[in-house]
């Protein structure tokens, strides 16, 4: 087994999640020597299952989750400045009628059934309004626009709606490439020294003296690292990791909670996402998706079994498809989907009696019996930064050589251009290429914001690019997200760093995975090539 390095680093992080990649960013950043491991790709779980969304949980507010709430819609607007080209704001279409339910075990639910018994379990509509204006008001809400009501008759976004449905309001969130959030922030904190391992796992880790010493196996074998800290940030493998790779006996866990969506063909003709109440008291959203397609989601239900299981099963899929066709004048049916994804959340175990009702908010607990041991539980994508800057400063007395937070409004790699300016770089690009065609062009921004000039590498046309593996992705790309993205496999590449897979045939997913594992083969890799 060989030695890592030498000597020890500040901390070594146990995930390749958004919360392990933001810390080990933040910790960079700051001046600490940090290594992450990650068993298989950046962002493989929990990360790229989200709904994709920078919100601050507007139903997080029947919960009286205040803190939770106003930390959220305080990020919105931070990280849509840090990554103008992965985050973008989109409006909410939320259509009302008497018939919505609040789920019965609400805080608010209760008072009201005390309070107000003949509302039997619905949601008024004052107190929708209510809402949505302390949503506006609590978050320090600068660039995005307020709510407003919508006459549904008369407003687009009504003509795909059954006519019942007259009246809505429109507030605002924020659309995020979740895979994508993961990647730049690891490579943003190698770029400030970090080392990142995938296809690392950590096989065990324990206290001697005053270091952890860590093993892992990778691509290379065995390895045994040192590190002053340790920080437990395996998303649905945190309590595994406490107690089987630690061997620590802990009370605190975490309760696996499945999220499942389908995405369909594209089922109408704005760029606005909808925001459905059930008579079950759960919500969904259906969302403009990747320019042709829609997606819905998400359901919520305790996950039994290996978090890496999670599949949106039949029943699921028969779920949002009914629950969407409550509200869309054509129905949604199984032969419109067109893909399903699951990723299971693993939220803090507070003992909440349903899975909805169990908190999104995150914990962070610190074992200092020996060298410090920090464990995530929970979390939400948009607070991933705050929840960084949290850590490192539970942290901070054991490392006070550590520089001051710094990471809010920090763009984030490719993404040092105003907000609001991804149409002029979209047309920049294409003007210096002219061989790409807009949807291209516009792929390519959103992706790679000012290093889409890099990734294309100089070209004059097509050809320069090389192989050609459908939907746009060339081998000039490709090369690119091995170098520069840590891709390994096809699926790195057309499920995480792109949704290309919804485009690409069954044999241009395997010539991609050939040339990959050829490319790997000649040990074109961050290594041979320098690093990234």
């Amino acid at each position: 087994m060989r030695i890592a390095t030498s000597d020890p680093v500040d901390l070594f992080v146990i995930g390749g999640g958004i919360n392990g990649c933001g810390i080990a960013r933040d910790a960079s950043g700051r001046g600490l020597s940090v290594t992450l491991a990650e068993m298989g790709d950046l962002a493989q779980a929990t990360s790229s299952s989200s709904t994709k969304l920078f919100h601050g949980g507007l139903r997080y507010l029947e919960y009286f989750e205040f803190r939770l709430v106003r930390e959220a819609l305080e990020e919105r607007e931070t990280l849509l400045v840090a990554m103008p080209h992965i985050s973008w704001p989109m409006r909410f279409v939320l259509p009302y009628h008497e018939d919505m339910r609040f789920e019965s075990n609400t805080p608010v639910s209760r008072i009201l059934g005390r309070l107000m018994p003949w509302l039997k379990g619905r949601r008024p509509a004052w107190l929708i309004r209510a809402a949505l204006y302390t949503y506006d008001h609590m978050g320090g809400r600068k660039i995005l626009p307020p709510a407003r009501t919508l006459d549904l008759t008369r407003d687009p976004a009504g003509r795909a709606l059954k006519p019942k449905f007259t009246h809505a309001y429109e507030y605002s969130d924020c659309w995020v490439e979740d895979s994508r959030l993961v990647v730049l922030n690891a490579r943003d904190a190698e770029a400030r020294g970090a080392t990142v391992l995938v296809q690392t796992k950590v096989i065990s880790a324990e206290r001697r003296g005053d270091l952890w010493h860590v093993v892992t196996e990778g691509p290379e074998g065995r390895a045994e690292h040192r590190a002053r800290a340790l920080v437990n940030a395996g998303g649905p493998w945190v309590e595994d990791v406490i107690r089987n790779t630690l061997r620590i006996n802990s009370s605190e866990g975490v309760r696996l909670v499945r999220g499942s969506h389908i995405v369909t063909k594209r089922l109408f003709d704005h760029d606005r996402c909808y925001f459905f109440q059930g008579t079950d008291g759960r919500i969904i959203f259906a969302i403009p998706y990747e320019q042709d397609f829609t997606l819905i989601g998400t359901t919520d239900h305790d996950h039994k079994g290996p978090p890496g299981s999670a599949t949106c099963t039949p029943e699921e899929q028969d779920y949002l498809c009914a629950f969407a066709s409550e509200y869309f004048a054509k129905p949604v049916t199984r032969d419109d989907i067109v893909w399903t994804y699951s990723g299971v959340r693993p939220l803090y175990n507070d003992g909440a009696k349903s899975a909805t009702a169990a908190t999104r908010d995150y914990v962070l607990s610190l074992d200092e019996n020996g060298p410090p041991l920090l464990n995530v539980f929970g979390g939400k994508i948009t607070t991933y930064r705050r929840l960084a800057e949290s850590a490192l400063a539970r942290l901070a007395p054991h490392f006070p050589q550590a520089k001051p937070a710094w990471t809010a409004r920090v763009a984030l790699p490719g993404g040092d251009f105003p907000q609001g300016d991804v149409a002029a770089l979209t047309a920049r690009l294409q003007a210096d290429h002219g061989f790409l065609t807009p949807a291209w062009a516009a792929r390519l921004i959103r992706a790679y914001g000012t290093e889409a000039w890099q990734v294309l590498r100089g070209a004059c046309n097509a050809v320069e690019l090389g192989r050609d593996f459908g939907a746009t992705l060339t081998e000039a790309e490709v090369d690119w997200l091995m170098q520069r993205e840590y891709a390994r496999t096809a699926e790195d590449v057309i499920w995480r760093r792109s949704k290309l897979g919804l485009r690409m045939t069954v044999e241009e997913t395997n010539a991609l995975a050939a040339y990959m594992r050829s490319a790997q083969d000649r040990a074109l890799s961050p290594a041979a090539e320098g690093g990234r």
